[in-house]
C-alpha cells in the first residue's frame, strides 16, 4: 500500500517532523512481511510492524531517533526469539528515519507517481554512514541487498510500488452494504459504492454510497474497467438480477458476488439460462458470496467473509 507516502508527504510539507519505521527483511517466522510501516510522532503513531515487544523496542528507538539532532537513520537486526522473547523465531531487520522537509527530494516524486498510477521504485543507498533515498521508474530499481546480509554490509535498499489498487464496484446500502463499506474501508482496494434511492433506507444516514437511478447503476456496471470486482446486495432481487445480468453479459471482470442462498441462485442461473447465458457464464457468479466457511448471516460477518475472499483472490496486503 501506498496511503503511508500521502500521510508521510503530508505531515512533512506542514513542517512536522516524524520518525518512520520500515521492515527492510524477513527471514523465518516474523509477524509482518518486508514494507510494514509505522509512521511515528512524539505523541503518537500510525500503522504496525506486527505489535508485541519488537513494536516496542521500534517505537523507543523511534523516539530516541526523533530525539537527536544529527543522526537521521538507524539499520538494526532483530533476532525475534533470542533478543525479545517472541516465539516466532525469525529475524527482522528494521529501517528508522527521521521525516522532515528534507525528505521531500523522495517524498514529493512518490507522491507524484501514487497520485498517476505508474508503478515506482523506491531505492535507498548507503554509503559512508549517511542514507540517501531516491525514486526511479520500475524498470530502473537497483539491485537490493537480500535479508540475509548482515547489517553492516547492507549497501543497497529497493522497493516496488503498484499504487493501481484492484476496484471494488459493490451495489446496495442497506444493513449488508454499510457493513460491506466498513470492512473495505481500511483494505487495499479503490471501491465505488453505488446504491440506488428506493435502496438507501433509514437506517443507512451518513451513508457515503452514491445515489443513482436504477439504470444509471447498470450503465456502471458497463463502464467499470475490465479487471473490476464487482458485489451486489441491493435491496431487491429483480435489481440483483438486472446487475448479475449486466456483469455477464459484459464478460469482462474479475469478480461477481452475489449475496443470497442456494436457492436465490438455483432460481437466478435458472432465469440467466433463459435469457442465453451458458454454463460456463454461469460459473462465474459466487453465490453464496464470502468464504464458504463462514455461514453467519449477520451483515458483520458477511462483511468479514467477503472482504476475506477477494483479499485471498487478488493477494493483497493490508498495511
Amino acid at each position: 500500500m501506498t496511503e503511508w507516502i500521502r500521510r508521510a508527504h503530508a505531515a512533512v510539507a506542514r513542517g512536522e517532523r516524524l520518525a518512520m519505521v520500515t521492515v527492510v527483511g524477513a527471514q523465518g517466522s516474523t509477524p509482518r512481511a518486508t514494507g510494514a510501516r509505522m509512521l511515528v510522532w512524539d505523541g503518537r503513531f500510525e500503522g504496525t510492524i506486527g505489535g508485541g515487544s519488537l513494536e516496542r523496542q521500534a517505537l523507543d528507538q523511534a523516539h530516541r531517533l526523533l530525539g537527536q539532532d544529527t543522526r537521521r537513520h538507524a539499520l538494526q537486526d532483530y533476532p525475534l526469539g533470542p533478543l525479545l522473547g517472541q516465539c516466532c523465531g525469525g529475524h527482522v531487520q528494521l529501517l528508522l528515519e527521521t521525516l522532515d522537509r528534507d525528505s521531500l527530494t523522495w517524498l514529493e516524486p512518490a507522491r507524484t507517481a501514487c497520485e498517476t498510477g505508474a508503478a515506482f521504485a523506491l531505492n535507498t543507498r548507503f554509503e559512508d554512514g549517511d542514507m540517501s533515498r531516491f525514486v526511479t521508474s520500475a524498470d530502473q530499481h537497483c539491485p537490493s541487498d537480500g535479508p540475509r546480509r548482515p547489517i553492516a554490509e547492507v549497501r543497497s535498499l529497493s522497493e516496488m510500488f503498484t499504487p493501481t489498487l484492484p476496484r471494488l464496484v459493490m451495489f446496495g446500502a442497506g444493513h449488508v452494504g454499510q457493513a460491506v463499506a466498513r470492512a473495505f474501508a481500511p483494505l487495499p482496494f479503490e471501491v465505488d459504492w453505488l446504491a440506488s434511492r428506493e435502496d438507501l433506507r433509514p437506517e443507512a444516514g451518513g451513508t457515503q454510497a452514491e445515489i443513482l437511478s436504477e439504470d444509471d447503476l447498470e450503465a456502471c456496471v458497463e463502464a467499470a474497467p475490465a479487471d473490476t470486482l464487482f458485489a451486489i446486495f441491493t435491496h431487491s432481487h429483480d435489481l440483483d438480477y438486472r446487475l448479475t445480468k449486466a456483469v455477464l453479459r459484459r464478460g469482462e471482470f474479475r469478480y461477481l458476488g452475489l449475496i443470497g442462498s442456494r436457492t436465490k441462485r438455483a432460481r437466478f442461473e435458472s432465469r440467466l439460462r433463459d435469457d442465453g447465458f451458458t454454463d460456463s457464464d454461469l460459473a462465474r457468479l459466487t453465490c453464496p458470496i464470502g468464504i464458504p466457511q463462514l455461514k453467519d448471516k449477520a451483515p458483520a460477518v458477511i462483511a468479514v467473509s467477503v472482504a476475506a475472499q477477494l483479499l485471498e483472490l487478488t493477494g493483497e496486503q493490508p498495511a
